[in-house]
């Protein structure tokens, strides 16, 4: 069988791609990288960074292609023979990357060079790739006995096969709930796009109507806007109780099971928990300095959320007689409350969003800060018709990256948005091979009579993701292991959260703002109540926040061997952040994928951890104008374009001239003035 995965490429061959391919490619790959690396061990010659180190970080390139796209597709556009084959793969290429771990021959030639680092003369790139690699070995098992080795085998194939369940099982709950309405009154409020998307989601399925699902373009519009309190309460709860059904999409035992595997791992390596594992590699360091943090902001966001909350339970009092507050009358009368105080609704707003000029005005905002200009291309191989591709290029006309870009919810696209990559960034052969980053979001689509108009939620969104792939785009590292987002997890969200920074400043928003039916730029009195209303309710938002970083720990920071309920332990991880009445039906955990599928657990506290760094960094762009080219030039030079090259700090205070201050983020998020 000719296969495409296997032959030489630059660019994702999409189109030639069958899902037969994939298992036989995996298995050829992994055998090919298997071959360099006993290349590695066999070779004659004495140790050496050149021989061993390097040679390490650039063997395998051929199977990380290959998985890069399996499981981007995985995420973007899975189906259940897809699946099926990630749950096949997943415990191979754990077992391979085990065998890479405890290969004993591979790790003494890499003691061998770290014993001799202080006379090598390494550049501090060189250094950090040694430092990396020994403790990537060190860490993960490399000096256990052959009994524990097995163990962490075993461990880690079933952690693989795990997580990769409880994605499926969430993305399944979504795709089969759909709240199907026939009389037009039980769509009272919801504005007009959101409706006629709701009529044509219903069409395409054949049925009269209109559908409301739980993909989060449906899902928030109807909680904001649908006066209907009993359905909102019932698309609420459908969408609180994802993986909570006692069914055989249940993730209770998943979750149990994870925690108690990254327990036993982390006791197995030597860590009292998967929290202080984890948090060795990352700039907070350990359990106790994360639990500091969060406390130190729940501390100066209580307050305000307590009196935000109180002051929206007696509007919706006064407004309809609501005598206790529930999660399902949140989002739809802190809209109200904020059309009250601001004149601002999300539906004045989105005429001015059309994705296509957003797209335009974060691409026009790169080109001012960093000199890039994107050119959309047409005939390079994508995997779904939706997806747009772009070629980046420089100041000097030179090619910098590729970038994917993917903005609708499908039923073989998970929830959220986020950025990956199909090809690092690395220097081999004095050649700059040059990534391929792509964006994937789920936003409105457009119906026949209008285009996809943003919320501002979601051009915030897609500016933070853009943030993630100007990373991927701009780096410029000699090794891919240190390249691009190879950082440290509590640095990772510092490039997407500053970029959102933007959205809210009038010199930005000229670049793109216009409305989509008379081309009129966003009145200025409307950006002013942007900026008027960025704080409003961000005592409770924090809190929310605070609250995920909270439940991440309890789950992750202390001997999960003695919890056997999922819903107790998060209403008790949850007690000093609620402002709800508990709703028994509904568990956030079983549906949190981050931490028990993605790569944040205990790293959930590093979204607030690097808002004090973006805030503190933006504060730097706005004392000396935000299109300030010097300033952006120091960014890229010393953040985007480092990677994870030198420690996290070392390369923030080289850009900013100092560590950050948290005062920033409580005066942007109007918590220096309500803290009293």
């Amino acid at each position: 069988m000719n296969n495409p995965l296997l032959e030489e490429f630059d660019k994702a061959p999409f189109s030639k791609i069958k899902n037969e391919h994939f298992k036989p490619a995996f298995l050829k790959a992994i055998e090919n990288a298997k071959k360099e690396i006993e290349q590695i061990v066999g070779n004659p010659e004495p140790a050496s960074f050149g021989n061993t180190l390097e040679a390490l970080d650039f063997s395998g390139k051929q199977l990380d292609r290959i998985s890069s796209i399996f499981f981007n597709l995985n995420s973007a556009e899975t189906n259940e023979e897809i699946q099926k084959i990630a749950q096949e793969v997943s415990p191979l290429l754990s077992e391979f990357n085990n065998d890479i771990i405890l290969n004993e021959g591979l790790f003494e030639r890499i003691k061998l060079v770290y014993g001799q680092k202080e006379n090598l003369n390494l550049t501090p790139e060189q250094q950090t790739l040694l430092e990396k690699s020994y403790k990537k070995f060190s860490r993960n098992g490399a000096n256990l006995g052959d009994k524990d080795k097995k163990r962490l085998r075993e461990i880690d194939a079933e952690l693989a096969q795990l997580k990769l369940k409880f994605g499926e099982n969430v993305l399944a709950e979504t795709n089969k709930y759909e709240l199907h309405l026939t009389n037009e009154e039980d769509l009272n409020g919801l504005p007009d796009g959101p409706k006629e998307a709701a009529a044509q989601l219903a069409k395409s399925k054949n049925k009269t109507g209109w559908l409301i699902t739980l993909d989060y373009p449906s899902y928030i519009p109807f909680m904001k806007y649908a006066k209907n309190r009993a359905l909102r309460k019932q698309l609420s709860l459908a969408f609180g109780s994802k993986g909570f059904h006692k069914d055989d999409l249940d993730n209770q035992n998943n979750i149990l099971r994870i925690v108690s595997l990254r327990q036993e791992r982390a006791t197995l390596l030597g860590y009292e928990t998967h929290a202080h594992f984890v948090l060795e590699e990352r700039m907070a360091e350990t359990p106790k300095k994360v639990l500091s943090f969060l406390n130190e902001l729940l501390e100066k966001a209580k307050p305000a959320a307590e009196r935000e909350f109180a002051e929206l339970e007696a509007f919706a009092k006064d407004l309809d007689g609501i005598g206790q507050l529930q999660k399902w009358d949140s989002a739809y009368y802190s809209e109200k409350l904020k059309q009250k105080l601001f004149n601002l609704d999300d539906e004045k707003l989105k005429p001015y969003f059309k994705l296509e000029n957003v797209i335009s005005g974060v691409f026009k905002v790169a080109e001012k800060l960093f000199g890039l200009t994107f050119e959309e291309v047409f005939d390079i191989d994508k995997y779904h018709a939706e997806v747009k591709t772009f070629e980046v290029y420089d100041e000097s006309k030179n090619l910098v990256s590729l970038f994917y870009a993917d903005f609708h919810p499908r039923p073989g696209k998970r929830g959220g948005a986020w950025m990956t990559s199909y090809k690092a960034q690395y220097i081999l052969n004095g050649q700059n091979s040059r990534p391929h980053v792509s964006n994937v979001c789920n936003f409105t689509k457009p119906t026949p009579t209008k285009p996809s108009l943003l919320s501002f939620n979601e051009v915030t969104t897609l500016f933070h993701e853009f943030g993630h792939a100007l990373h991927g785009m701009l780096a410029n590292t000699t090794y891919s292991g240190l390249s691009g987002t190879s950082v440290y997890w509590d640095f990772v969200e510092l490039p997407s959260q500053i970029m959102e920074n933007w959205c809210y400043e009038k010199e930005a928003l000229e670049l793109f703002a216009f409305h989509y039916k008379t081309g009129e730029l966003i009145p200025m009195d409307l950006v002013q109540k942007i900026k008027e209303s960025a704080t409003f309710q961000e005592g409770m938002a924090t809190l929310r926040q605070l609250s995920f970083g909270f439940l991440d720990m309890s789950w992750h920071g202390s001997d999960p061997s003695n919890i056997k309920d999922v819903k107790a332990q998060e209403v008790g991880a949850f007690k000093d952040t609620n402002l709800f009445p508990e709703t028994p039906e509904t568990c956030m955990s079983t549906s949190f994928s981050h931490i028990f599928q993605g790569g944040y657990s205990s790293g959930y506290y590093s979204y607030k951890w690097a808002e004090v760094l973006d805030a503190d960094a933006f504060s730097y762009f706005k004392e000396n104008g935000i299109f300030n080219k010097d300033i952006a030039d120091k960014f890229k030079e010393h953040v985007l374009s480092k990677g994870g090259t030198e420690d996290p700090m070392v390369l923030y205070k080289r850009f900013r001239g100092a560590e950050p201050k948290i005062e920033p983020l409580l005066e942007r998020a109007g918590l220096l003035k309500l803290k009293d």
